[in-house]
């Protein structure tokens, strides 16, 4: 690979972190300033997130982009060690597509907002980092960085629920979220430091100990690792990640810190953050831990399992419209956690695609649901109605979200979802059967949704209403055309995930 090859995923990290400290200095009282300069900069990431895709090299496989900066020597052995595989070269798109957007949503932050893109970038800057470190010390850092900016970001900006006797302030949502995400982060902590010392332990060079994640998975390869020590780490980590994937029961900050945060930050926390968690599971525990995952992959399908009929069942029982998405990323993620837990080369195909297909779907849903909120004042479902006439092209972008989330041929949540069936149906028939059962029910409450409260009959109370901005309309539609574009035509995505999920699991 050229020169540039050598320092893009360098770049992809630095430039949203540089711009989140350069974003600092934009004077307080100029906050359209702070929103095209924050604009540039996220334009400038998707730029090299898309270059960085579509340079990977499929055929050749492997990590690609690779660059190791020396940082801490012996005895601490701590590199800056870079790299993407066809695991992480879509979900470093997805960032890309997810963060741009959500930067472009946010034109309506009036308070602070120099502050606000100042942790948005940082936390755009943690994402790209999870996805293109192969350093476990770094990797936890980044994800730190990418999850410790959601406690203000929702504290500060966010809003509160009030439904008659249920009320949810954003503070409460902030913290629910911050003490949930720390207490995963120290499970994490503590597998990954198990790991550093037990390879100093058995390490057969002079370099180990070691956080490199190559040196650990060769280590791992060799079978270095006995099973005893893999039977308590894995589930570390499986936990741990999975509090951040939305795993149930662990699941219950995720709703109410999607219902808080402003919409550019509900769009980053549904469509790449909880990605993250599932990442963790494939890139750290499956890797390093094969016999641990092995052995507890059959705890995960169930939870997953679970995940998908309680986040459908929940959803449909919502009155606020943002309840609803947010329980049906709960749903959603379970399917990437059962694709993950089939260790079926079709089945962890159609997660890692999942991943991306929800990501953009979600995203799409948040920024349509701020923009009714904006002109509403109202998420209750059960007041608005026939918003189709007022709202047309909101709406009818609302329904192609909402008929990729129930899985509809053409869109790219179909053919994620049957990979993933496929998978579950060839490992463990009972749960794919219910995972399908999940999928009615979300075509009910999707329907049933679209039906009440886009297409139904017109209040005359909602006459004054707009639609979308040109702003909102072309992120939106641009998110509408990515979701077609990959239903239609996936190989361009699957392409890259089959090398990399082949070459995970050995296939």
């Amino acid at each position: 690979m050229g020169g540039f090859d050598q320092v893009a995923l360098f770049l992809m990290v630095l430039v949203p972190l540089s711009g989140a400290i350069l974003t600092m200095f934009v004077p307080r009282d100029r906050p359209k300033d702070a929103w095209h300069f924050a604009i540039l900069v996220s334009a400038i990431t998707l730029v090299l997130s898309l270059i960085v895709f579509l340079r990977y090299d499929y055929e050749e496989g492997g990590f690609q982009f690779a660059r190791t900066y020396d940082w801490l020597d012996a005895p601490l052995n701590i590199d800056f060690s870079l790299g993407i595989d066809g695991i992480s070269a879509p979900l470093i798109l997805l960032n890309g597509i997810v963060l741009f957007g959500g930067v472009l949503i946010s034109q309506t932050i009036l308070h602070r907002t120099r502050d606000f893109f100042v942790l948005l970038l940082a936390l755009g800057a943690g994402v790209f980092g999870v996805f293109a470190v192969r350093d476990l010390f770094f990797l936890f850092f980044f994800y730190e960085l990418a999850v410790l900016p959601m406690y203000l970001l929702i504290g500060v900006w966010g809003s509160s629920s009030d439904f008659g006797t249920f009320l949810r302030t954003k503070e409460y949502g902030a913290m629910k979220l911050f003490l949930y995400l720390v207490a995963g982060s120290v499970l994490v902590w503590v597998g990954i430091l198990a790991l550093y010392v037990k390879a100093g332990d058995v390490g057969l060079a002079p370099h180990y100990p070691t956080f490199s994640l190559a040196d650990l998975g060769q280590l791992a390869a060799e079978g270095q690792f006995s099973a005893g020590f893999q039977m308590w780490v894995f589930p570390l980590f499986m936990v741990g990640f999975g509090v951040l994937a939305g795993l149930w029961p662990f699941h219950t900050w995720s709703p109410d810190g999607h219902v808080a945060a402003p919409t550019g930050v509900s769009m980053l926390h549904a469509g790449v953050l909880m990605k993250l968690g599932a990442y963790g599971i494939i890139r750290v525990g499956m890797v390093l831990l094969p016999e641990g995952a092995q052995f507890w992959m059959p705890v995960l399908i169930v939870l997953g399992t679970v995940n998908v009929l309680y986040g459908a069942v929940s959803a449909m029982a919502q009155r606020d419209l943002k309840y609803v998405v947010g329980y049906s990323s709960i749903s959603h993620m379970g399917y990437v956690l059962m694709g993950i837990a089939t260790l079926h080369p079709v089945g962890l195909a159609g997660a890692v695609l999942q991943m991306f297909s929800h990501g953009i779907m979600t995203a799409l849903m948040f920024a349509l649901v701020g923009t009714i909120y904006d002109r509403a004042h109202i998420r209750d479902i059960t007041v608005l109605n026939g918003l189709f006439k007022r709202m047309g092209v909101a709406s009818f972008f609302f329904a192609i979200a909402g008929l990729t989330s129930l899985g509809l041929p053409g869109l790219s949540g179909f053919i994620a979802e049957f990979m993933v069936f496929t998978g579950a149906f060839r490992t463990y028939l009972p749960l794919a059967v219910l995972a399908v059962v999940g999928a009615l029910l979300t075509a009910v409450y999707i329907l049933r949704l679209l039906a009440r409260t886009f297409f139904g009959e017109a209040d005359p109370k909602w006459q004054h209403l707009t639609d979308a901005s040109p702003v909102e309309k072309a992120v939106t539609g641009a998110f509408v055309v990515i979701l077609i574009f990959f239903g239609v035509w996936p190989e361009p995505l699957l392409q890259v995930i089959n090398q990399g999920v082949f070459e995970l699991l050995g296939a």
